[in-house]
């Protein structure tokens, strides 16, 4: 028992040796979304840590696998939808990106495991309407 427990020990430090990207890209205001305030102001409070160059890093996101996975996720997001360069969008890539939030806000965002450490970012059943609202898309 011990012996296993000072190699799960030895394996925890090694892997907090793998340290992953933490970045917020300042990108110019002017890029920023151009929503009503209080489209916004959700936005800010439920997206934007994963949805924006302007995420908030928890302590615990320095400790892996924690880091890793914290990481991949906001990667991912950014890449969907980036809230800090809406304005650098084309048109048709804003048309899709809207669709993707019609579709998602009520299905999948934001993440139950993300909410589990973030209360105040879960969607009332009205902000999810006002956003779909929003949004402009015809189901």
């Amino acid at each position: 028992m011990k012996r296993a427990l000072l190699i799960f020990l030895l394996v925890f430090i090694a892997m907090q040796v793998i340290q992953t990207e933490k970045t917020n890209v300042q990108a110019s205001k002017d890029l920023e979304i151009k929503a009503p305030a209080h489209i916004k102001s959700v936005f800010e409070t439920s997206c934007y840590d994963c949805h924006s160059n302007n995420t908030k890093w928890p302590w615990y996101s320095n400790i892996a696998p924690l880091s890793w996975i914290i990481s991949s996720n906001v990667k991912n997001a950014r890449a969907g939808v980036n809230f800090s360069i809406w304005e650098s969008y084309t048109p048709e890539q804003k048309k899709k990106k809207l669709k993707r939030i019609f579709r998602t806000v009520y299905a999948a965002m934001p993440l139950q495991s993300y909410v589990r450490f973030h209360e105040d970012a879960d969607l009332t059943r009205e902000q999810r309407t006002m956003i779909r609202e929003w949004t402009g898309v015809k189901k």
